[in-house]
């Protein structure tokens, strides 16, 4: 007599369906982690990617078509400035293109990463100022590259006291009105990112590094030496937004204590 071995049956499931000794809490919450939130929005370190991308290649193309001569510094000389604005108004014309253009993934990056932090159950002020920086920090810049694209027409171009106007308009809005207002979109996130641990704490601290000399970078408009804190803080902040971009998480990971 043979005896047929029998199967508890808890052990059993539905062709089809997780049986209860598969669909333990644990692997209910890694297939729903797993699936792509469709509110979720673009990745951000992609878009932090474009910003800087469209911005770089601003500076690097236009130096290019102007035929190596750099974009001219407000505080030279009157005559060297009116003269780069006269002879290279192609390169010009890019350059302001460019900056416009990057203005948007900046923008969409602020409201990406706003929203990913209240996702992320931050309550305090941090994802507003991102937000509000963020935006700002990006209509500085496209209002920046409006200008520089009037300072490529050839009825503006001939007119040396117009130019040195627009110019100091340009500068000071994609200068340390940009910068300034990037420095609190570095530090919306990088404040929660550390109270919160939802950075790497080395991060979050040179996020807040970023943007204390961002905010100091408003005594360019007392003194023009100021002016080399603009490219260190404008360079430092791109690379960190990319990677606070790519390491932001997309939702809390809770460790669960199970009973012993």
């Amino acid at each position: 007599m043979t005896t047929t071995p029998e199967t508890a049956p808890s052990e059993t499931a539905a062709p089809g369906t997780v049986g209860p000794a598969t669909a333990t809490p644990a692997t209910v919450a890694r297939e729903s982690h797993s699936r792509r939130d469709p509110q979720a929005g673009p990745p951000p370190g992609i878009l932090a990617v474009v910003f800087t991308a469209l911005f770089l290649a601003g500076l690097v193309i236009s130096t290019v078509l102007a035929g190596g001569d750099p974009f001219p510094s407000p505080f030279g000389s009157t005559d060297s400035v009116t003269a780069y604005f006269r002879d290279h108004t192609g390169a010009v014309r890019v350059s302001g293109a460019l900056q416009f253009a990057a203005s948007v993934p900046l923008a969409i990056y602020a409201a990406t990463v706003s929203a990913r932090l209240n996702k992320l159950g931050v309550r305090a002020p941090g994802a507003t100022i991102a937000l509000a920086g963020g935006v700002l920090a990006s209509a500085f810049l496209a209002c920046c590259g409006l200008v520089t694209w009037v300072l490529s027409r050839p009825e503006v171009a001939g007119h040396g006291e117009v130019v040195r106007a627009l110019q100091y308009l340009a500068f000071g809005l994609g200068g340390p009105g940009h910068v300034v207002l990037l420095g609190l979109l570095v530090a919306g996130i990088a404040v929660p990112g550390l109270l919160a641990g939802l950075l790497p704490r080395a991060l979050s601290v040179a996020g807040l590094a970023v943007a204390a000399v961002a905010e100091l970078s408003t005594l360019v408009l007392l003194a023009d030496g100021a002016a080399l804190l603009l490219p260190i803080a404008r360079f430092a902040g791109l690379l960190w937004l990319i990677a606070a971009g790519f390491l932001l998480p997309r939702r809390r990971v809770r460790t669960e204590v199970r009973p012993s």
